[in-house]
């Protein structure tokens, strides 16, 4: 799955899930949605050669605020951004 794909369906995941994803991160990355491990080790998401990116429910709140006027693909790309910079 691309990290776009699991943007636009953010609402299909729990909020306890991570996104993974490929490095460099861009929207057409592979990803993945999964359960973090109890520890919550960033470390121990790494697989497949996808580390952690963001939480779902960061990046369901982050969208919260998102004017749905510009899109997804430029959400997408914001979102990555605030995953390389802020988070």
């Amino acid at each position: 799955m691309k990290l776009s794909e699991i943007v636009q369906r953010l609402d299909a995941f729990d909020d306890d899930a991570t996104i993974i994803a490929a490095k460099p991160w861009a929207s057409s990355s592979r990803a993945q949605v999964i359960e973090p491990p109890e520890s919550g080790l960033a470390t121990e998401m790494e697989r497949d050669g996808m580390v952690y990116f963001l939480e779902i429910a960061i990046a369901r709140e982050f969208k919260e605020d998102w004017p749905s006027e510009q899109g997804e693909a430029a959400f997408c790309e914001r979102l990555i951004q605030y995953a390389i910079n802020d988070a």
